[in-house]
């Protein structure tokens, strides 16, 4: 029975590990996608484009509960198939906030979210478009990782 019940763990968290790497991948996808209409907008143009992310500062609060809900997949998933996938997706989730604290924090804070101009506007914009776009890529392989550690075989 006991065999069972840690089966049965095991999914659940492989299936939450998923749900919540879907879920944190969201934005960074958004960001990804609107880039190529974004960066070539003039000053006013960016700007004004800039407030539709007002509150979306709330979406990030998706990654920690990820990053702790992955860990544990990858703890119980020690010395099984798909370990290797579930520390990938560890890393490349974690990579995701050493980007953001990088590149994009930086900017949000000298521009105070976009409400602020400043005269290197461009090379900031390039910077907070272009972090976006690699944590779309390191979410979407987080993602997969993920996936693929929940769907590896068991004995």
């Amino acid at each position: 029975m006991t065999d069972c019940w840690s089966h049965m763990l095991l999914k659940t968290i492989a299936f939450l590990a998923v749900i919540l790497s879907a879920l944190a991948l969201i934005p960074y996808g958004a960001h990804l996608f609107s880039l190529p209409n974004k960066i070539g907008m003039t000053r006013e143009q960016y700007f004004v484009a800039q407030s539709i992310y007002r509150g979306w500062a709330l979406l990030s609060f998706i990654l920690i509960p990820a990053m702790l809900v992955n860990v544990v997949l990858a703890v119980m998933l020690w010395g099984r198939a798909g370990f290797g996938f579930a520390v990938a997706g560890c890393i490349c989730m974690a990579a995701t906030l050493a980007v953001f604290f990088a590149f994009t924090y930086p900017v949000n804070v000298v521009t105070q979210n976009w409400t602020v101009a400043q005269p290197d506007w461009e090379m900031l914009r390039r910077n907070w478009e272009y972090s976006h776009a690699a944590n779309a890529v390191l979410a979407f392989a987080a993602f997969c990782l993920i996936v693929l550690a929940s769907l590896a075989p068991r004995r």
